[in-house]
């Protein structure tokens, strides 16, 4: 099984590891229940490490991504930050869902699901190459500049990031329900759970 970047402070941390799509994922570190009640009445964090990280880069990226997913890269102006939206087929039919971070005007950032991700990248590699662009798709991997991805949330998700990463909150703070924000070289997402 692949394991994250994180997975021996899961194992110290006494978590019960299961196979998750061919990862070595925790399951929980004690109740399922206490840690379920935790997030939704405080905050829990989870690994997203697994996710298949992959960066766009060129003078074409924001091009090659206006064809690639549905929503409007173009409302993506401040570096860090996201966007949800779906990739499309040439039927307009979702492929699968992503993230899109902005880094800067010729590089972006797509969190794609760690299960469909060789055939979201085929897809992707398949696009770039019709569409004759000129833009790259890099895979982020283990090793060598290997991510550690971090899911923070509940009612007081922002609250707990803010006292980890205090520089965070002025780039998340007036944000809505489900945000992402970079902070210096990490990027803090958070999901407020409503009850």
């Amino acid at each position: 099984m692949q394991k994250t970047v994180l997975n021996e402070d899961h194992r110290r941390s006494g978590a019960r590891m299961v196979d998750f799509g061919g990862w070595e994922m925790p399951l929980h570190y004690g109740s399922q229940i206490e840690e379920h009640h935790a997030v939704r009445r405080d905050a829990g964090m989870f690994d997203v490490s697994h996710m298949c990280v992959v960066d766009i880069a060129g003078v074409d990226s924001a091009a090659f991504l206006r064809r690639l997913i549905a929503n409007n890269i173009d409302k993506l102006q401040v570096a860090g930050k996201a966007l949800y939206s779906a990739m499309l087929n040439e039927a307009g039919g979702v492929i699968d869902d992503l993230i899109v971070y902005y880094l800067d005007e010729s590089r972006y950032r797509v969190v794609i699901n760690a299960g469909t991700a060789a055939k979201d990248l085929r897809w992707m590699a398949d696009r770039l190459a019709d569409w004759q662009l000129a833009a790259t798709i890099t895979q982020r991997r283990e090793g060598t500049g290997a991510l550690a991805m971090i899911a923070v949330q509940g009612p007081n998700a922002r609250q707990k990031v803010w006292q980890v990463l205090p520089d965070c909150r002025s780039a998340c703070e007036s944000l809505q329900p489900f945000f992402a924000a970079r902070c210096e070289d990490f990027f803090c997402c958070s999901h407020r759970l409503h009850r």
